[in-house]
């Protein structure tokens, strides 16, 4: 089977706790592998961790996961490191998304940026920035700027 990316996992994985109906890790890792991915508990346990999901109660009265209806807000001093949920890249774009209303901020941080990370610019929406790079040939390099800068500011 094919690798799939953190942030294809992720898409399909909140859909799974919007639905409501997984009690446990075990009943998350069974849905995620009929939807094609092979996960182990530990990535999981993280993910659910990184997505802020908690357990509730559901209307059949069973104790779920669950994503809450707002984001809590992050708890360490390493921010900028819990905004960010994925950094992905295409032949064109860097695109990268972040907890909901958090993109403009990365957006801004790198746009401050545009010289040291050899980028033309960002564009920010709630919780997605696209990165125009200056030039395509050099998207992997920049996404490894892009990476170590987030990291270091953070």
């Amino acid at each position: 089977m094919p690798a799939k990316s953190v942030s294809s996992i992720v898409v399909v994985l909140k859909s799974i706790l919007h639905s409501g109906s997984a009690g446990t890790q075990e009943e998350i890792k069974h849905a995620l592998e009929q939807q094609g991915y092979a996960v182990n508990q530990s990535k999981i346990s993280r993910l659910l961790r990184k997505l802020g999901a908690i357990k509730t109660t559901n209307e059949q009265k069973q104790i779920v996961y669950t994503l809450p209806l707002e984001p809590a807000p992050p708890t360490s001093k390493n921010i900028l490191s819990q905004l960010v949920l994925s950094i992905t890249t295409n032949e064109t774009l860097i695109v990268i998304r972040t907890n909901p209303g958090s993109a403009s901020l990365i957006g801004r941080l790198l746009d401050h940026n545009t010289q040291a990370l050899n980028i033309l610019g960002t564009v920010a929406g709630d919780d997605t920035v696209f990165i125009a790079p200056k030039s395509i040939k050099q998207i992997p390099k920049i996404l490894i700027a892009v990476k170590s800068f987030l990291a270091e500011t953070a």
